[in-house]
């Protein structure tokens, strides 16, 4: 693709720079401004950068940085900013770096060195899942992928049973009905939304109940693409006052200040700050 793209002279400096999650026209001007104008890209696979880079005739050349990238490494980027003056890129395979992706180490030094790092938003997976799924996008937790082994994901989704807000995942095509399934063992059979694909030819979301999506995937002959998982929040159900007595009682034994108990009991209870706050005050002047 052709596009005129500005000379520009960049600072000495990390430059996180997001790309397409799938449709390369996703890709924002001052990204590519970016790409073109630095000294050097690294890269979590040169060889995934490089379809971006022949697409738009960017010919900065690059570098492997991910997760196997070693302490020397990150140090080799930080001379290469601080001593050799060079202004340096860094770009995951797709989407913002550092969502799931690595380098939040190497940001970490930079950070610790001074060094100036700005960001080049762009295309995010987790943000255009949740804007197609129709589920509340005023608070939602993103929970990074979820894990490979049942137990674990089990014991991760029990966590966050009662969380009252979107939870959010990426999770693989072989184990995407594996999780669905321990969804509906923990949770019930709870509305969710799963979503591939997204911004390319063949992008799908699929919305119902648990057991209603598994159908429609099981349906399938073949099941293709990274997902995003989205879970509808946990109904809040306050505690009766009863178990709310027990709770704060419990609490006030243990000398925990009331301001404190307050807010970490309405957190789990579905009670409000102030109306735990005045029932502590009355047990305590029992």
């Amino acid at each position: 693709m052709k596009i005129d793209i500005k000379q520009i002279q960049y600072a000495p400096g990390l430059y996180l720079v997001a790309t397409p999650i799938g449709n390369l026209g996703d890709i924002s001007i001052r990204a590519l401004e970016t790409l073109h104008g630095v000294d050097i890209i690294y890269c979590e696979d040169t060889r995934q950068t490089r379809k971006l880079l022949q697409a738009y005739d960017i010919k900065t050349r690059t570098s492997a940085y991910h997760d196997h990238s070693s302490e020397a490494v990150r140090k080799k980027i930080v001379n290469q900013i601080r001593g050799e003056g060079l202004s340096i890129a860094l770009v995951s395979d797709a989407g913002m770096p550092l969502v799931s992706d690595p380098g939040y180490k190497l940001v970490q030094d930079i950070v610790r060195e001074n060094i100036p790092v700005t960001s080049i938003p762009g295309a995010n997976a987790v943000l255009t899942a949740l804007q197609l799924s129709a589920l509340p996008g005023d608070s939602f937790t993103f929970l990074g992928f979820l894990p490979h082994k049942q137990g674990a994901r089990k014991s991760l989704l029990q966590q966050w049973e009662k969380c009252p807000v979107t939870l959010i995942f990426y999770e693989a095509k072989q184990r995407i009905l594996k999780s669905l399934q321990d969804v509906t063992d923990v949770y019930g059979n709870r509305r969710v939304v799963v979503a591939r694909e997204l911004t390319k030819a063949f992008e799908e979301v699929l919305r119902g109940s648990v057991t209603e999506v598994m159908e429609q995937l099981q349906a399938k002959a073949d099941i293709k693409g990274e997902f995003v998982l989205l879970i509808e929040a946990a109904e809040e159900v306050a505690l009766p006052e009863e178990e709310m007595e027990k709770a704060i009682t419990s609490a006030l034994k243990d000398n925990i200040p009331i301001k404190v108990l307050s807010e970490e009991i309405a957190r789990k209870s579905g009670w409000t700050k102030k109306d735990v706050y005045n029932l502590a005050l009355k047990l305590k002047d029992k």
